[in-house]
């Protein structure tokens, strides 16, 4: 007879956890680690009200709702909400034993305004840590990220100045491993090639969904280099769901209209797209893949996406929505749209750097 408590994870903490849900959940090496983070994971983001207004005690208790139930690995910044977001989840943290979770967080962006938004000096990054230790009530995070290094004025920064500034960080003990962040796939080989800090995870962004599978590519890497993989928006920001995606999204029109014409074919059918899109990017093989929400509604269909299977109508459609719609574009991105928007909004050229992206 196999004993269950021997497939419980390092996080596990009796009498706070539901034994049974905690079982029932996935666990997988990041890297080399030796963490091993739950398959679904929270961004806590949506803690900053990012998305919309939220109700602080309602964030409080997802925070503690996916913990309980076997999520053991957990990404905020002080970017989202501008420290609300690390703020309100340090206020969701008190009672939960620090062994339970992960605990992830970044430098290097900050301020909605395009001259305040980001700063990757070493000076600025040391205090950022501080800063994101005090709101979340910690004495350390498990790894500390640097946020979308694509905006660096170029990446000798991020090598020669962000990385060592980190590396003092965690010799200081503040955290225990480091991490890069961003959208294009490229950087991540560039700087980890160049750098001489250790770099232990990257995360990146709606690069292994339905309409954009490349991650796969760069797994193989990855995995060479013994770099933990974090994946996070499996539906594209907001491409592949009903409701489509915002404003200020900057993918390209014909990505955009491609994924609206699949979630109307979906719809036809009787199934919803963003059931496929997570069931899709969930049988890739990532250790953690990340999502967001301050609704404990929305938190329980989150993990109800990854317990129950796709019916055979649903998997039919799906490879139909696939062949149809998502293999055309060719894993088409929006690499370097953003960034142009960024430059030109400090430049003066443009009015504004609108984005609310929350990777």
């Amino acid at each position: 007879m196999v004993d269950a408590s021997s497939n419980l994870p390092v996080t596990y903490v009796d009498g706070f956890h539901d034994k049974d849900a905690v079982l029932k959940m996935t666990y997988n090496p990041l890297g080399n680690t030796g963490m091993k983070p739950s398959v679904i994971s929270f961004g806590a983001s949506a803690l900053g009200s990012v998305f919309r207004q939220t109700d602080n005690s309602e964030s409080y208790q997802v925070v503690k709702y996916v913990i309980k139930n076997g999520i053991n690995y957990i990404d905020v910044a002080p970017w989202y909400g501008h420290g609300k977001a690390e703020t309100v989840l340090g206020q969701g943290l008190q009672g939960v034993p620090r062994d339970a979770y992960y605990i992830t967080t970044k430098v290097g962006r900050y301020l909605p305004e395009a001259e305040k938004m980001f700063d990757f000096r070493a000076e600025r990054t040391i205090q950022s840590v501080d800063e994101s230790l005090q709101r979340l009530g910690l004495d350390y995070v498990d790894v500390i990220q640097v946020h979308d290094m694509e905006f660096a004025p170029n990446l000798d920064i991020i090598v020669n100045e962000t990385l060592p500034a980190l590396q003092k960080v965690k010799e200081s003990g503040k955290a225990k491993f480091i991490g890069i962040t961003g959208y294009p796939m490229d950087n991540f080989r560039t700087v980890l090639e160049r750098s001489r800090v250790k770099i232990d995870t990257i995360l990146t962004y709606c690069h292994a969904c339905m309409n954009d599978n490349s991650l796969a590519d760069y797994l193989p890497y990855f995995k060479e280099k013994g770099v933990g993989v974090v994946n996070a928006s499996p539906i594209g920001m907001g491409l592949l769901t009903d409701r489509g995606p915002a404003s200020w999204h900057p993918a390209q029109p014909d990505i955009k209209d491609t994924c609206a014409k699949a979630a109307a074919y979906c719809r036809d059918k009787g199934v919803d797209i963003s059931r496929l899109a997570l069931a899709f990017t969930f049988q890739q093989p990532i250790p953690t893949t990340l999502f967001s929400t301050a609704s404990l509604v929305n938190a329980k269909k989150n993990f109800d996406c990854v317990y129950t299977p796709l019916t055979a109508l649903e998997e039919q459609t799906s490879q139909e929505v696939m062949e149809r719609y998502m293999k055309p574009l060719n894993n088409k991105n929006w690499e370097g749209v953003e960034v142009k928007g960024y430059w030109d909004a400090l430049r003066g050229q443009s009015d504004s750097f609108k984005t609310s992206k929350v990777d």
